[in-house]
């Protein structure tokens, strides 16, 4: 199990803390610190069954810039280059199970589904 956290997020840190309580293993990446590569976030897209758009944070001032890009397939490409030149704009948090099982973990209810 890999867990993408911003440390200081609290649904970050309410995810840690039931995969600790439930005693299940996982592996952290600080994805501020350790940014995804545009392989990487084309990847997780393609497990999450979304497109980049779909991923960002929107209120974060680093989405300034995007409100003008359109949604399309012709610019999927600029959306994921913001993520990695600015990794604050990636939804969190974002857990991929051993069998590659990813979601992003924002709601009670789709945390429980990573939790026995």
């Amino acid at each position: 199990m890999e867990i993408w956290i911003n440390p200081a997020c609290s649904k970050c840190q309410a995810a840690t803390a039931a995969f600790d309580e439930a005693g299940i293993p996982y592996t952290v990446r600080r994805y501020l610190d350790d940014p995804p590569t545009a392989e990487e976030l084309t990847e997780l897209l393609t497990r999450l069954n979304l497109e980049p758009w779909d991923l960002i944070r929107p209120n974060e001032p680093e989405a300034e810039p995007l409100r003008t890009v359109p949604r399309d397939a012709a610019h999927r490409t600029t959306w994921i280059e913001a993520m990695t030149t600015h990794p604050i704009l990636i939804q969190r948090p974002i857990i991929t199970a051993t069998d590659n099982t990813t979601a992003i973990a924002r709601d009670p209810e789709t945390l429980a589904k990573f939790l026995p």
